[in-house]
């Protein structure tokens, strides 16, 4: 098959990077609006859909816990830094050059800790040196060009949701956010769906103090993004499961595709099961600092690692069936 002409290569890669900038720059707005889809959506819950409920003295105050765990892993999603590595800071790049360590992890904001000991599977990380922004860029960092930054364990940039990176240091608040949204959609459009019908004048007199409009919009977003954030968090748990991140998971599928050519097969290092990955990812189970019901609590949580060790398979770089040297190399670092 021909390979698509320079022009239309370099075309395309304007276009992407005018687009980023774009939504890089209408990043807070976006929040804004993001913010009050939310809270329109909660009052119009409490106030149409909850009075309505069965077992309302059991079922109000877990309804209140959704809402909250939603707003407030939203909240820390967004301003909890992703974890950029210390190394030069070019003019627009975000970040102080020191980069970003690891908290206390004392105080209200955060969940309470039991010990943690993840035992011998923790094995430093691997060092090398950005050849975009010339930082530190431990293994399974990698440069984000939005930020100009490099990031640990770096997901990817999402300028339309938090507008800043998805790393180490705020992944789980960012799952966690999607899947108390998705809770929260399927919540409002199982136990609204008779409520519609009464807004839109179908049944009886609309009563209530939100409008009637305002609940129909907030019903179709519900069901629109019900939709849209389920998978998108079942994909990023899936992730998780088998110990991969957004931008791994491409890369590893290269690694596979090399290691079969060589009649090998590629096996990730950094799956250890996947029980055990959504423990280290949560930093909850036995080893982990956090029991399991820390995920109920709409508190802060640290990552079981700093970015600079990791728990992986002995013995192993990235993965079985890998060969120094045949790291993907993305446009950032040509």
């Amino acid at each position: 098959m021909p390979s698509a002409p320079n022009w239309l290569i370099r075309t395309c890669k304007s276009l992407e990077r005018f687009a980023e900038r774009l939504t890089g720059a209408a990043g807070p707005v976006l929040i804004a609006v993001g913010v009050t889809l939310l809270a329109i959506g909660t009052v119009s819950f409490f106030d149409v859909i909850e009075p309505t409920l069965p077992y309302r003295i059991v079922l109000t105050p877990i309804c209140a816990l959704i809402a909250v765990n939603m707003f407030m892993n939203y909240y820390y999603a967004c301003t909890v830094s992703p974890g950029f590595t210390p190394g030069p800071v070019a003019p627009g790049a975000r970040g102080q050059p020191q980069g970003d360590s690891m908290p206390s992890g004392e105080g209200w904001s955060f969940a309470p800790q039991k010990h943690q000991s993840w035992g011998p599977d923790m094995v430093p990380a691997r060092v090398t040196v950005c050849k975009r922004c010339g930082g530190r860029k431990p293994e399974r960092t990698h440069h984000c060009r939005i930020c100009n930054r490099c990031v640990m364990k770096y997901d990817h940039h999402c300028p339309v949701r938090i507008n800043q990176c998805v790393g180490v240091y705020n992944e789980r608040h960012f799952i966690l956010f999607m899947a108390y949204l998705a809770i929260a959609t399927w919540s409002f459009m199982i136990s609204g769906y008779t409520e519609i019908w009464n807004a839109m004048g179908w049944t009886r007199e609309w009563e209530h103090s939100t409008p009637s409009v305002m609940f129909i919009l907030s019903y179709i977003l519900s069901v629109a993004i019900g939709f849209a954030i389920t998978v998108m968090c079942s994909w990023s748990l899936w992730g998780v499961a088998v110990g991969e991140t957004s931008v791994e998971s491409q890369d590893f599928e290269y690694y596979r595709r090399i290691a079969k050519e060589r009649g090998e097969t590629f096996v990730n290092a950094y799956d250890l099961g996947r029980r055990r990955n959504l423990e280290l990812f949560f930093n909850t189970g036995r080893h982990g600092a956090y029991p399991w019901w820390s995920l109920l609590l709409p508190l802060r949580a640290l990552p079981y690692t700093d970015g600079t060790t990791w728990a992986r398979r002995q013995g192993e770089n990235v993965g079985v069936g890998f060969r120094p040297g045949e790291e993907v190399v993305t446009d950032e670092d040509e």
